[in-house]
């Protein structure tokens, strides 16, 4: 057992997990790193998030042209994402085959692209003006990714979550939005608005904890 919970810890040492979800989470994805195929890589794991986020955007479109229940096929996306997203990286580090800047830069992308395919698919599902929500809510994530990097750059710790939620947790929100909208059309624009106002909030407060890292670390360099 402590052999298997020291694999565990070293597979997930290269970044500080604090959302609500990571003990379960880390259970989980050990659990699939040991049921994968040799034939299957990192870099198949990559693609096959960006699929995952293909669908959800495919899933907005096809939900307008044809019928609003297909909006369901991008919760299935949104797993695909998390099972690409989530394994890449980890399974590397599994292997030990690990590239730690060339998958960091990689995952930063990945998250990146999804992220503009989901804005996307809402912007053209919704009619004006809540469309400019779905430019906002790409705002505010990548907001919240350079808060990552630079926090990262100051205090050297690589931490993706802000506070008890991150992508996992995102990545569930939207999934009951998606569920919601398809049995109260037009619910989507106020989900929306609420996720949009959190993201905003969230940011402002790790942008001043952020400046406080940066001011105390300008401070020990100085002594």
């Amino acid at each position: 057992m402590s052999d298997l919970l020291t694999q565990r810890e070293k597979i997930f040492a290269d970044r500080k997990r604090t959302n609500v979800l990571k003990n379960g989470e880390q259970r989980f994805i050990h659990f699939l790193l040991k049921q994968l195929p040799k034939s299957i890589t990192p870099n198949i794991l990559t693609i096959i998030g960006l699929l995952g986020s293909i669908i959800v955007f495919a899933a907005f479109l096809l939900a307008i042209n044809f019928n609003k229940n297909l909006l369901l096929l991008g919760i299935i996306g949104l797993f695909i994402n998390w099972f690409g997203d989530s394994l890449d990286g980890r399974l590397a580090y599994y292997r030990q085959i690990p590239r730690k800047w060339y998958g960091f830069a990689l995952d930063i992308i990945m998250d990146w692209a999804s992220i503009v395919l989901i804005g996307l698919g809402y912007y053209f599902y919704v009619a004006e003006p809540a469309k400019i929500l779905a430019f906002l809510f790409v705002v505010f994530y990548g907001w919240s990714m350079l808060i990552s990097l630079l926090r990262y750059k100051i205090i050297d710790v690589y931490r993706i979550d802000s506070g008890i939620f991150g992508p996992t947790e995102l990545r569930i929100i939207i999934s009951f939005i998606l569920l919601i909208e398809v049995v109260l059309p037009g619910s989507i624009i106020y989900s929306a608005i609420l996720i949009t106002i959190t993201l905003f909030v969230v940011n402002i407060l790790d942008t001043i904890q952020l400046l406080r890292f940066g001011n105390e670390r300008d401070g020990k360099e100085k002594e």
